[in-house]
C-alpha cells in the first residue's frame, strides 16, 4: 500500500466515530433492563404485556423501540392519552412530574400570600 493510501485510510478510520449514537430499538436484554426487569422475568410477563399493548419486537430484526415503550408506558400511567397522544396535567392534589425550582417555590409563596 503506498503511503498516501495509507494516510487516507488512517483519515477516515479516524472520522468513524465523531459522536455517541443512542439507539432507538434494542435487544431484549434492554428493553426488560428499561423496565427493570430481569431477561427472565421480562420473558415471562411478555405475554401479558403484550395483551395489554405492550409494543412487541420488530419481526425482522427482534429489536424492541425504546421509544414505543416509553409511549406506552405514559399511556399505561395516564400521563399521556392513547388517541391524542396529548399530555394531561398533574391534578392539584397529585405531585408534578418534576418538582418546582426554588424560584418557582418562592413565586407560588408569594402569590398564595397575596391572593
Amino acid at each position: 500500500m503506498t503511503e498516501a493510501r495509507n494516510e487516507s485510510t488512517e483519515a477516515l478510520r479516524g472520522a468513524d466515530i465523531r459522536f455517541r449514537v443512542d439507539p432507538g430499538d434494542v435487544p431484549p436484554e434492554k428493553a426488560a433492563r428499561r423496565l427493570h426487569l430481569t431477561l427472565d422475568r421480562f420473558n415471562e410477563l411478555l405475554p401479558n404485556l403484550l395483551k395489554r399493548g405492550f409494543p412487541p419486537a420488530d419481526p425482522d430484526t427482534g429489536m424492541y423501540s425504546l421509544e414505543a415503550i416509553d409511549e406506552w408506558r405514559k399511556v399505561r400511567d395516564g400521563l399521556k392519552s392513547p388517541l391524542t397522544g396529548a399530555s394531561h396535567p398533574p391534578q392539584a392534589n397529585q405531585p408534578a412530574d418534576k418538582p418546582m425550582s426554588m424560584g418557582e417555590r418562592f413565586a407560588a409563596k408569594k402569590r398564595s400570600r397575596h391572593g
